[in-house]
């Protein structure tokens, strides 16, 4: 099969297309013909070094859309033909591909009202947004919710979920990206380059911080007593919470079908849309890489890799 592979640490010139071997489906497995792979901030920080030791070449990406190819022993619930969506389990990697080899239980039937390109664009942000706003923060209707960077996948996601939740949404954006996240559901926008959202915004039931560093830091000031603070980028080395009235927490993110199947029942019951998607050939991973990393783009980057 063909797949982009990363030739070593660094930046996106470390990508190559080449060949690798085609996967195997073992007892529980699925092999999939992968049509769509997106890409995640995640994968550009593996890319340059950040999560531990890789053995080259290495294929990076997370989350997919394809048709299954072959079962594996004990796999009953798909059969070859079948158009599936996932996200593969945490620690491991290869959406970058033609083909993956995957665990039946995590993965999910694509609705059918969704593109392969739409469904690799939504799988990953959809449980992230919702292991966020709804296992973690268990936001209710009448609260009031902060997100950090509306504009980007997770936070577009969580907006319309919060949305249809019954809170208030409030998120912060630059002026560009201001009816974009209107139009998702947000009641205020805040534009991070001309307003401080720590001056001018108070008593928030949750913040769900998507941006991390300094922002998490200035967002403990916009929290009643007892507000959750949701996170799933860090704040500054060292940095410690300055206050005790508040709950300050990780979202699991674990990958399962439920998951899947609840983005697929917020998506038929119209209270999320899939994101925008900026869409890339697999030959130009390295491009995508490139504007993933400035980190100032709407939506989701998917690469189409059939």
């Amino acid at each position: 099969m063909k797949a982009m592979l990363l030739t070593g640490y660094g930046g996106p010139e470390m990508f190559r297309l080449g060949d690798a071997p085609d996967p195997l489906a073992a007892p529980g497995e699925i092999v999939v013909d992968v049509h769509a792979a997106s890409v995640n901030a995640a994968d550009w920080k593996v890319r340059r070094g950040g999560y531990g030791n890789l053995k080259f070449p290495y294929i990076l990406g997370r989350d997919f859309s394809g048709v299954v190819a072959t079962v594996g022993a004990g796999v009953t619930d798909f059969g070859v033909g079948d158009p599936v969506f996932g996200v593969l389990d945490a620690g491991h990697e290869g959406t970058y591909a033609e083909k993956l080899a995957v665990k039946a239980a995590i993965v999910a039937r694509k609705p059918d009202g969704l593109s392969h390109l739409q469904a690799a664009a939504i799988a990953l942000i959809g449980i992230t947004a919702i292991w966020a706003v709804e296992d973690t923060a268990q936001l209710r209707s009448g609260e009031t919710i902060l997100i950090q960077g509306g504009a980007g996948g997770v936070a577009s996601f969580a907006i319309q979920l919060a949305k249809y939740l019954g809170a208030t949404v409030i998120t912060t954006a630059s002026a560009a990206n201001a009816e974009y996240v209107r139009g998702l559901g947000a009641g205020r926008v805040i534009d991070y380059n001309n307003e401080d959202f720590s001056k001018t915004v108070t008593g928030c039931d949750v913040v769900f911080d998507t941006v991390g560093d300094e922002v998490q830091v200035r967002s403990y000031d916009v929290l009643k007593p007892g507000g959750r603070l949701v996170w799933v980028a860090g704040a500054p080395q060292g940095f410690k919470p300055p206050r005790d009235d508040v709950k300050v927490l990780r979202p699991a993110v674990s990958r399962d079908r439920p998951h899947l199947e609840r983005i697929a029942a917020l998506l038929d019951a119209g209270a999320v849309t899939p994101p925008l998607i900026t869409r890339y050939a697999l030959a130009d991973t390295a491009e995508a890489h490139r504007v993933s990393e400035g980190r100032h783009f709407r939506g989701k980057l998917v690469l189409a890799i059939r």
